[in-house]
């Protein structure tokens, strides 16, 4: 990793002035891959900071135990069911990074002998809990083969990178038998930081750089510590652009991406109800019903089994992501000059008597714009969209502070980080959206 290490630390660190990161940031990302002992489903997070891929895992590993799993009790996950779960989920964001199946995937371990010995504990975890290597795995007690130490505290930031060494995989059955032949890695003392630089080098560092819109911002902020979008973008969809609109757009002569394609999970952040950004469709109605829900300094997961909520795009909701995608302003309305080109795009009649007759009657008062509102309800109207009226959702917030008594689980009533929309553990169809979550 010798040869790599400056341009690893510059892209994810930044180009600091002594070559380092502070300790205490760098010490709240040497967690490893945790599950919670209350809840099998749950990862962990000891501390701020490393929620921008704690919570893209997260939302993978749901997808997987939810829906690619033949038991239909999602909330019970024998220890091996974890371990596969997890490895299949690291597998399969690595492989969806990789920018060429010919430069195959890399996967970023401890050199030979250099892998910690022990780790600090947190408060809260056991001693029997913490990960011995000089056994054989096969011989060491269940405790002993469940590494749950968040930080190695006498492992600098230098000392960290100086002791890596990269692998090469060049076919994706064989990234699969390495990443499960590494499990304890990822679960124990820098388990996030391990996959992280596996991602990265297997997206490679050009790469990265070619799709963040700033290639000077780095990926963690050195500062506070926070995940940037380029970096919560490239674990969700293998793609490190830094906007979560739909596709491309041109601002002042720039072209700054956006998201591509429909994502397996989604996006919904705070800022948007704030109007500092614009998700667009691909992240709002992914393939799965789980969402990551950016607030301004964290990162959780939302999600549900209620699979009508992330079904085929229905005409009226074409029509409406057609509509914005004229409307960058995201004003709620155009200039009547493109209504033709919306109603064409749509394969509306859009005969130049008929785009007339349409503008004078979304437009009586000549105002010279069209809303979106009288819009669809003129070309689209009572459409049902098919999701029943009540579901039961979940939310996964992995950070210990922010759950009752510090358990991380997600469950009925009495078990908090089920949060729900309603008081009786039940949401209504369509509100938790239209609230801007």
């Amino acid at each position: 990793m010798s040869e790599l290490n400056k341009e690893v630390v510059d892209l994810v660190w930044g180009r600091t002035s002594d070559g380092g990161v502070s300790a205490s940031i760098f010490r709240r990302w040497t967690q490893g891959f945790v599950f919670s002992e209350y809840e099998p489903t749950a990862l962990e997070q000891f501390e701020g900071g490393p929620c921008a891929v704690i919570a893209p895992v997260q939302a993978f590993l749901l997808k997987n135990i939810l829906f690619n799993r033949e038991s239909s009790n999602w909330r019970q996950l024998p220890e091996e069911e974890q371990k596969t779960a997890l490895c299949s989920t690291l597998s399969e964001i690595l492989e969806s990074a990789c920018a060429s199946l010919s430069t195959g995937f890399c996967i970023v371990t401890w050199a030979k002998g250099h892998s910690p010995d022990t780790g600090k504990l947190t408060a809260t975890e056991p001693e029997s809990q913490v990960q011995t290597q000089d056994k054989p795995e096969s011989s060491k007690p269940l405790q002993e083969q469940q590494p749950t130490y968040s930080a190695a505290e006498d492992l600098s930031f230098e000392r960290f990178h100086s002791v890596l060494h990269k692998r090469t995989i060049l076919s994706a059955s064989d990234l699969r038998e390495e990443v499960l032949s590494l499990y304890h890695s990822w679960r124990g003392c820098c388990g996030v930081l391990l996959f992280l630089y596996s991602v990265i080098l297997t997206k490679g560092i050009e790469n990265i750089r070619n799709e963040i819109q700033d290639p000077t911002e780095p990926l963690v902020d050195p500062v506070h510590g926070h995940g940037s979008q380029s970096l919560v973008n490239l674990l969700v969809t293998g793609h490190a652009v830094s906007n979560v609109w739909d596709g491309d757009r041109e601002c002042s002569g720039m072209k700054l991406h956006g998201i591509h394609k429909q994502a397996s999970v989604g996006f919904l952040t705070l800022m948007e109800s704030l109007r500092y950004c614009k998700v667009g469709t691909f992240f709002k109605s992914p393939k799965f019903p789980i969402w990551i829900l950016g607030s301004e300094t964290h990162l959780s997961v939302f999600f549900t089994k209620e699979m009508s909520l992330v079904g085929p795009e229905s005409p009226s909701e074409q029509a409406r992501r057609v509509f914005q995608s004229f409307d960058p302003e995201d004003n709620g309305f155009i200039p009547e000059s493109l209504l033709e080109d919306v109603m064409k795009a749509l394969d509306l009649v859009s005969e130049p008597e008929y785009v007339s007759l349409v503008k004078t009657k979304l437009d009586p008062e000549n105002l010279g714009v069209i809303l979106l509102g009288p819009f669809l309800l003129e070309f689209f109207p009572d459409q049902d969209s098919g999701i029943p009226d009540s579901f039961p959702i979940y939310h996964y917030n992995g950070l210990k502070q922010s759950n009752y008594k510090e358990k991380r689980e997600a469950a009925d009533r009495s078990r908090i980080n089920a949060v729900c929309c309603e008081p009786n553990g039940r949401v209504r169809g369509g509100n938790c959206f239209g609230s801007g979550i």
